[in-house]
């Protein structure tokens, strides 16, 4: 299959090429490995050397930076940043406008709300949800818990 290489200006002025992905036609940089059964928004951007498996979407403005790893079955929601060697397990969720940080990882099934920002190399476990507006709790000892 021939693909159209469309050459895209940053901000300093460097020329970055990038093809678009059969499905959605998002832009997919040189060396990014993203299944054709996924989905990526035309004005989305996969970066050289990420990896995007099979049944994914990603939507909208959404920027997934190099060497960042998303799984199966994934949803991305709008505006999403996903830093450079970043790691998502199959079946996360990620809402609309939520950052996660270099190095992070977010295990399998974990949805985040929109708005959510995961730090650089954090690490959330399966099947946990958060939010960036989701206060901690206080527990009876006067301690606080992340919630």
């Amino acid at each position: 299959m021939s693909r159209k290489i469309e050459t895209v200006e940053d901000d300093a002025g460097k020329v970055i090429s990038y093809h678009r992905h059969p499905n959605g036609g998002g832009l997919i940089g040189r060396g990014a490995e993203v299944d054709e059964s996924s989905f990526i928004s035309p004005t989305a951007y996969v970066e050289a050397g990420a990896q995007v498996g099979a049944g994914c979407r990603v939507g909208g403005g959404s920027w997934i930076d190099r060497r960042a790893r998303v799984g199966h079955k994934v949803v991305i929601g709008d505006a999403v940043y996903v830093g450079q060697g970043a790691v998502i397990g199959h079946r996360a969720r990620i809402g609309s406008h939520s950052k996660i940080g270099a190095g992070a990882v977010i295990g399998h099934g974990v949805r985040l709300h929109g708005d959510s920002k995961v730090a650089h190399g954090i690490r959330l476990p399966a099947r946990t949800g958060a939010s960036a507006s989701t206060p901690p709790r206080s527990l009876p000892d006067g301690n606080r818990q992340a919630a």
